[in-house]
């Protein structure tokens, strides 16, 4: 595979060859990928009743506010992708913005998030598939969750690493599995509503002033925590510019399938958040919203009187869209770290990519072998710790969406003025996108310093905190000593590209995009010095 090349304005700059499949994937793989890698189904069953809890019947409308963020810093990742079609992403943008230690943090955030959030979805995926077995006893013992929780990431490891074309079957029909029966669930939500609503809860009538802003903001803490919420719920649809380079057009598609399946997850979080409200009410009794003991999985608590004999339906969807999400935040993780080793930012044996597979070898078996290690540790050490190291993805993934929105205002610079489009989409949405997340960095990082935020504390700290801290400084460490490792430290001597001439995309090569010397990953590749 020869490396993309240019001289012209307007088109991609040239991307080091890796060994990737190219152009496996058209816009609905991508589409596909970017709502299966949000996990929307479990999403919203285990949010939707922490959001209620805040907001009340306003629920509907903070699902919109936490979706204006997440389309801004879309709209930031399709405009860099059209310029610098890479798998790295946050990585090589923000390096090619700010200089080689913006980058390597950056890719650091991407990788650390991904780790991180597959614990949690590994130990849901353990738990639900125990909800389908017997009585569902098994579902609680540790031992057993969390042998499960690892099988799974072993399998879907080993799925990424065989193949883009199998992960993508494997996608699909898990893609197809969860939203078949949430489209089941759905229907039968509203035969139930408009013949009466029985199981314990009076149901409401769907009313306008859900969406009131005035009134979502009467008490401004309370919209502004329940925003939080919602924003981190949209997480994952960015796995479709990972694969940029395996997409038909990289340039273009994967950008266009971003912004897509953002639209598509809050069409269906808001419809089903209504459907859900008007069924059950916001109340605090039954299968009520608002009842605590729904809050940690509203479907569960309502899926025998919706669907009565078939109420595993719904425990069928959630755990398969966690297995697809399983699936999808590994191939991210793996290509991000693959970049990092092409571009010489950590060790070039991170950058093989199997001959024969054509997948990032090396980096996923390590993603996955990472994920299971974190997750086996925590569970050993404290699941308690476990859960509040879980809430601080929204760090994770606030830092990296955040920096992305900054790279793209600061590489197009010298193209804002040149259409009204290159202002607003490469300049103001991801600028306030960016000042957003930054807001939501900061507002997090105070709650969860709060000992009282989570399960556990440490030295009078929030656990979520403490532990959030600790992996980002983490990251900072492993920087430095890349610094001054052999393999890696020229990598730090580059420095940032200039601003975007104009155009669709840009004229130049910054350094790190001239050819270097063959990559030792296989035959076609390249190694930037």
């Amino acid at each position: 595979m020869s490396a993309q090349t240019t001289t012209a304005a307007g088109s991609p700059a040239p991307t080091p060859a890796k060994g990737l499949r190219a152009g496996i994937l058209d816009l609905g793989d991508s589409v596909m990928l970017g709502l299966a890698s949000t996990a929307p189904v479990y999403s919203l069953a285990a949010t939707l009743g922490l959001i209620v809890a805040v907001n009340g019947t306003y629920t509907p409308l903070i699902l919109v506010l936490g979706f204006v963020p997440v389309l801004f810093i879309a709209y930031a990742f399709r405009e860099l992708n059209s310029a610098l079609p890479d798998c790295g992403t946050t990585f090589i943008w923000a390096r090619n913005a700010f200089g080689p230690w913006a980058g390597w943090l950056g890719g650091w955030g991407v990788a650390l998030a991904g780790v991180v959030v597959l614990a949690n979805l590994a130990q849901v995926a353990g738990q639900y598939l125990w909800l389908l077995v017997g009585d569902g006893s098994l579902a609680h013992n540790s031992l057993v969750v969390t042998a499960t929780g690892v099988l799974f990431i072993a399998l879907m490891t080993f799925v990424n690493y065989r193949g883009i074309r199998l992960g993508e079957h494997v996608q699909r029909v898990l893609t197809y599995v969860q939203y078949v029966s949430l489209g089941i669930f759905a229907v039968a939500l509203v035969f139930r509503i408009a013949g009466g609503v029985p199981g314990g809860a009076a149901g409401q009538a769907f009313d306008a002033e859900w969406f009131n802003p005035a009134g979502a903001f009467a008490d401004p803490g309370a919209a502004v925590h329940g925003a939080l919420l919602a924003l981190f719920i949209y997480w994952g649809w960015d796995t479709c510019l990972a694969v940029n380079e395996e997409t038909e057009n990289p340039a273009t598609t994967p950008g266009r399938g971003a912004v897509i399946s953002a639209f598509v997850l809050v069409a269906i979080y808001v419809s089903m958040a209504l459907l859900v409200m008007m069924y059950a009410s916001v109340g605090t009794e039954g299968i009520g919203l608002g009842n605590e003991a729904n809050q940690g999985d509203v479907f569960l608590a309502m899926k025998d009187t919706v669907l009565g004999p078939w109420g595993w339906l719904i425990v069928v969807a959630v755990l398969a869209s966690v297995l697809s999400s399983t699936q999808t935040t590994i191939l991210p993780t793996a290509r991000g770290t693959l970049s990092m080793a092409v571009h010489g930012a950590i060790p070039p044996k991170f950058g093989t990519v199997h001959p024969r597979n054509q997948t990032p070898g090396f980096s996923t078996q390590i993603m996955g072998a990472a994920a299971i290690g974190y997750y086996v540790l925590m569970s050993v050490f404290s699941e308690n710790l476990l859960a509040d190291s879980i809430s601080s993805i929204s760090l994770f993934i606030a830092f990296y969406y955040a920096l992305t929105g900054f790279a793209c205002v600061w590489y197009f610079r010298a193209t804002l003025r040149s259409s009204a489009r290159n202002l607003w989409f490469r300049g103001i949405l991801p600028l306030l996108g960016a000042l957003l997340l930054t807001a939501a960095f900061v507002v997090s990082a105070v709650q969860m310093w709060d000992p009282g935020y989570g399960d556990t504390q440490i030295f009078g700290v929030g656990g979520a905190f403490a532990s959030g801290v600790v992996l980002l400084a983490l990251g900072a460490v492993l920087a430095v000593v890349c610094r001054f490792a052999p393999s890696t430290r020229g990598y730090f001597l580059q420095q940032p590209a200039p601003a975007h001439p104009g155009g669709s995309g840009p004229a130049h090569q910054s350094p790190a995009q001239q050819p270097g010397p063959a990559h030792p990953g296989g035959s076609g590749h390249r190694m930037l010095p």
